[in-house]
């Protein structure tokens, strides 16, 4: 404390015990510390209660807020699940997704593939060998413009001692199948018996035919009449000259059905090459020779069926025996069936194969009517 700081001394009386006025004086003092004591008292339990209300209070916020945030929580925890679910719902959409983009992508490449195969053969179409045509009067129906239009070339292997005879009408032949059994002069009083049946031929009654470029080979036209020989060795030449844009020659075909030549190279990219340029000069029959170069297609059958065929004018003659010479017995043939008194006709074709003897007879076929 400061010096300056005033500050007094009550000094109580001492009171003696032993006086009346002490043991008053004492009695006075020990009230007035019970009455403070009793306010004190009341105080802490004034105090006590409110400190019990309020604890009281918070136990039942706490109550409150507690089941509160567990209401929350269950509804978070519902939530989340519900997320949950809507987020593999979307996962899973999300894989079907991707697998049906990558399948449309796969489709589409293989549709890109397919039309580049398609423009390719188009580009092949349309660079063909030109031919001419001449309109002949026929028709046909327009539902029948996709057919396409085969004639049957059948080879047909005949026994020993057996015959062919082709007549020029159909009702002939069916009427030397009816009899079956026909005696056939020989002369004198020679004669053998020989029996007659139909020709049965499995032909193509459905072809489909798929086709691709072959990068490998080249189609040559607009060809000069030559020597087939001297033109092959000619294209050779010229073809296996890199500085004619060529390569290594495998192969050289002439393909009399179309008067054109078909070239196989052995590497790859010559036959492109070649044709994306098409006109070339060839020196052919001591000068040049303006030919064309287009793109080889390869075919191959995809679906084949077939079905047997009667031949209307045609007839196996079997049981010929050998006892003339092979021309003396077929003009005798043919001379018997050609009588109408035998039930034969005029005759188409003939062919005899003695005994002992291999023979192959080739079928073929005209628009207008079967022909043998």
């Amino acid at each position: 404390m400061s010096s300056e700081e005033d500050f007094s001394l009550v000094v109580e009386p001492l009171m003696s015990e032993d006086t009346l006025e002490g043991v008053v004086g004492l009695i006075n003092k020990y009230k007035k510390d019970y009455e403070r004591l009793q306010a004190e008292q009341k105080e802490l339990v004034a105090s006590r209660d409110e400190s019990r209300d309020r604890t009281e209070e918070f136990r039942l916020r706490c109550e409150t807020l507690s089941k509160s945030q567990s209401t929350d929580e269950d509804s978070q925890r519902q939530r989340l699940a519900n997320e949950k679910g809507k987020l593999d719902v979307l996962k899973q959409e999300e894989t079907v997704l991707r697998e049906e983009i990558q399948k449309v992508q796969d489709a589409v490449r293989e549709q890109e593939a397919q039309n580049a195969g398609l423009r390719e053969k188009a580009d092949v179409f349309s660079s063909m060998p030109q031919k001419k045509f001449v309109f002949r009067g026929a028709t046909q129906d327009a539902d029948d413009w996709q057919t396409l239009e085969m004639k049957p070339h059948v080879i047909y292997p005949m026994e020993g001692g057996t015959a062919l005879i082709t007549f020029e009408e159909e009702d002939v032949a069916t009427k030397i199948l009816d009899m079956k059994t026909h005696k056939v002069d020989l002369g004198g009083e020679c004669s053998i018996s020989v029996e007659a049946r139909p020709v049965h031929l499995m032909l193509p009654s459905l072809v489909e035919i798929d086709s691709d470029v072959c990068h490998r080979r080249i189609l040559v036209s607009d060809l000069p009449a030559m020597d087939t020989d001297t033109l092959l060795n000619k294209l050779e030449i010229h073809f296996s000259k890199s500085k004619h844009g060529g390569g290594e020659v495998d192969s050289c075909e002439f393909l009399a059905d179309s008067g054109t030549a078909a070239i196989a190279f052995v590497g790859d990219g010559i036959a492109k090459r070649l044709a994306e340029v098409e006109y070339h000069e060839v020196k052919l029959q001591k000068k040049k020779h303006r030919v064309r170069v287009t793109a080889f297609l390869n075919g191959q059958i995809t679906n084949l069926k077939t079905k047997m065929t009667t031949c209307p004018r045609t007839v196996l003659l079997t049981g010929i025996p050998n006892v003339m010479e092979e021309e003396t017995m077929q003009d005798l043939l043919e001379i018997n069936f050609q009588k109408n008194a035998n039930g034969g006709g005029e005759i188409e074709a003939f062919l005899y194969n003695p005994l002992g003897q291999q023979a192959s007879a080739v079928f073929g076929g005209a628009s207008d009517r079967t022909e043998e």
